[in-house]
């Protein structure tokens, strides 16, 4: 399964109770009420067990973390560094 996949999967099932809504990838979840600040722990949470990285927390960011495509993005910069090819 891919990244982004796997981050949308996550996200539909953990803060939309299984409803897709139209969600897009590009989506803010900031705007769309999505998650809140509780949920950005749970959501760091997962992608810390799921991918192996290290959130630090001037990643916290929504540059880093507000939408599907920018979670992805930022996860895959985050395996590159990992794995020495950043």
């Amino acid at each position: 399964m891919q990244v982004r996949e796997h981050i949308r999967e996550f996200i539909v099932e953990s803060f939309l109770y299984g409803r897709d809504n139209g969600l897009k990838d590009e989506d803010s979840f900031l705007d769309s009420g999505i998650i809140d600040s509780t949920g950005v722990l749970e959501l760091v949470a997962f992608l810390e067990e799921e991918f192996g990285i290290k959130v630090q927390d001037g990643d916290l960011v929504p540059e880093n973390l507000d939408s599907i495509a920018k979670l992805a993005r930022y996860v895959e910069r985050q395996l590159g560094a990992k794995d020495g090819r950043s």
